[in-house]
């Protein structure tokens, strides 16, 4: 286990965030109706790993369902950076970050790194879908 600290941002680079971050503690992906729309692939880490270095006044936040997360995303080039909010099934408060935004990530790490697959379509979070090939 070895927690290290990204950079990341969107496209235009107005917003900007660094994270404390264990990509071997691993990352996920999941088929819920949003996540394969866009195509996520995320880490989680608590907020006090997060810290939001520019851009506050430049996110727009997306929100479905429960309301229980906030998609955060640039105003100006629409990149999807991070997701924040609370969900007691996934230890409380959260972070999720957007890996394809990560600026100071090596390749080899992304390939090293464990993903889980979580059937979210179904509300079947604990278990991998049938198929995966597509996420």
């Amino acid at each position: 286990m070895s927690v290290k600290k990204y950079n990341g941002s969107c496209h235009c680079k107005k917003v900007t965030y660094e994270v404390d971050l264990d990509l071997s503690a691993g990352t996920s992906k999941c088929n819920c109706s949003f996540c394969s729309k866009v195509r996520n692939w995320s880490a989680i880490v608590k907020p006090n790993a997060f810290r939001l270095l520019s851009g506050e006044n430049d996110l727009g936040s997306y929100q479905f369902g429960t309301k229980s997360a906030k998609h955060r995303f640039c105003k100006h080039c629409g990149i999807r950076t991070f997701t924040n909010g609370y969900i007691k099934e996934i230890g409380g408060d959260f972070v999720s970050v957007s890996l394809s935004t990560l600026d100071t990530v090596e390749v080899s790490e992304l390939i090293e790194a464990p993903v889980w697959y979580a059937d979210g379509l179904h509300n079947n979070w604990r278990s991998q879908p049938a198929e995966i090939r597509h996420l």
